[in-house]
């Protein structure tokens, strides 16, 4: 399992009833090596009355897709994290180049 997905990447679905579909991933549980997909694999939990949740009712969950059923399609965007530093300087080139 040499995949590096990460979150918000697109990924193609290879096998399983969602064969064929494209989505974004929204978690990674990566210790069980499942991935959850933004539409795919919600279920409804049936929550018991309880001091925490007075209300009980209906929660909808993700089941995660194995990794192994999954391809990547298109990367997210990566975006460097700068520094205070370096964001002090960006704003006085701007400002000089007024």
């Amino acid at each position: 399992m040499a995949q590096n997905l990460k979150i918000n990447d697109k990924v193609l679905v290879i096998s399983g009833d969602h064969k064929g579909t494209e989505a974004k991933i929204v978690r990674i549980d990566r210790v069980n090596g499942k991935a959850c997909l933004e539409g795919i694999g919600l279920v409804e939990r049936h929550m018991k009355k309880t001091q925490y949740n007075p209300a009980g009712g209906k929660k909808t969950i993700h089941l995660g897709i194995d990794l192994s059923n999954l391809k990547l399609v298109e990367a997210a965007k990566f975006e460097k994290k700068t520094s205070k530093k370096d964001a002090k300087n960006d704003k006085k080139l701007k400002k000089g180049a007024k």
